[in-house]
């Protein structure tokens, strides 16, 4: 996937001067994420978080006094040549114009996932930044998960041959409200685009054809919202490999995260995160603990290497880890499970590609 121009990104590190000084931070949302990257930014010996906005600005006065920073409105952040590079944290919906704002004023930027709800707007935001030069990371932070990774690397080396099929499992133990689910874009963008990610991740390249099916059984009023809370997709790849995904929005024993990949000398598992390691065993059977509750828990080590990456590659040059190719890709292979569960039959990527215009999209 395409990265961005190494020396465009030196020649505007230069000019902005960094690596002088610590990354001026603004942040952009102020919700439960945002809470979660404002720990990290704070954290980081190499960035200072000034600016906090929201749509509610109650919200970005409460987390900006916490951190130390000032609430501001999103314009005045963008506007604001004394800040580095923005954080956007707001729905989704907002995320491609932010982007686009932010870079056109000069701004580095980390953008939660996804890019859009729409994967034409996403790809016109592709092309306007491609044009700018500046640097866009996309939130995936599970790429930094260090067994996710550790995985990752063992695959590289070899270690298990031939990658043949990956399965990835993601079950959240418990739906989110109905009202969140409308505004969402569905499962497959909100959701399952983490694993679609995953998947790009590990087998090092985006599959050909994606086959979902998807139904409403966990909360019928998600069904009455339009939307799926239990899916499953099998995607393969060009060269015959097949990776399948399973996602449902409820696990009543907790965060299920796992990921296992099969090569053709032995098998890669990385498994769940537990509450802790004590394991009971007694006549009666052998028990232990439930996996971590949900993602605060699960992935705020991730979230903090994520923002190390990104403060690395803004200040000193390194690749981005997450492009905002990735990112597109990812929302693409939702498109096409979207509308791989809608009509029942695979959807090829390419196809995609051809309605949206562009030769040379994920």
């Amino acid at each position: 996937m395409l990265q961005p121009v190494a020396d465009m990104r030196i020649l505007w590190l230069n000019k902005k001067g960094f690596g002088e000084s610590m990354l001026k931070i603004g942040l952009l949302g102020a919700g439960r994420i945002a809470g979660v990257h404002a720990t990290a930014i704070s954290s980081h010996p190499g960035s200072e978080l000034v600016a906090v906005s929201d749509y509610f600005p109650e919200n970005a006065e409460k987390l900006a006094k916490e951190y130390g920073a000032q609430a501001r409105t999103t314009d005045e952040i963008i506007a604001d040549p004394s800040i580095d590079a923005v954080l956007v944290a707001t729905s989704t919906d907002t995320h491609s114009d932010l982007i686009e704002a932010a870079t056109a004023a000069g701004k580095a930027v980390l953008c939660e996932k996804p890019v859009d709800l729409s994967l034409e707007r996403a790809q016109a935001c592709q092309n306007a930044v491609s044009k700018s030069g500046k640097p866009v990371m996309i939130g995936f932070n599970r790429r930094f998960d260090p067994n996710f990774e550790a995985l990752k690397n063992a695959s590289a080396a070899g270690e298990i041959g031939k990658a043949e099929l990956l399965s990835i499992t993601s079950f959240d133990p418990a739906p989110p409200p109905v009202e969140y689910i409308r505004v969402s874009g569905g499962l497959f963008r909100d959701m399952m685009i983490h694993d679609f990610d995953m998947a790009n991740f590990i087998m090092g390249e985006t599959p050909v054809s994606i086959s979902a099916h998807g139904s409403s059984i966990v909360d019928l009023e998600i069904g009455a919202a339009g939307d799926v809370d239990t899916a499953v997709v099998t995607m393969t790849y060009a060269d015959g490999r097949i990776a399948v995904i399973k996602n449902s929005r409820r696990a009543v024993y907790g965060y299920d995260q796992r990921v296992e990949l099969l090569g053709s000398e032995g098998l890669l598992q990385a498994q769940n995160m537990l509450e802790n390691t004590v394991v009971k065993s007694t006549t009666d059977g052998v028990t232990g603990a439930k996996p971590t509750y949900f993602f605060l828990e699960r992935y705020m080590t991730s979230y903090k290497a994520e923002w190390g990456a990104f403060v690395d590659a803004v200040t000193n040059g390194a690749s981005l880890p997450v492009s905002l190719d990735d990112g597109v890709a990812a929302l693409a292979m939702a498109e096409a499970a979207t509308r791989s569960a809608k009509s029942g039959a695979p959807v090829k990527l390419s196809d995609l590609i051809e309605i949206s215009g562009r030769e040379d999209a994920a």
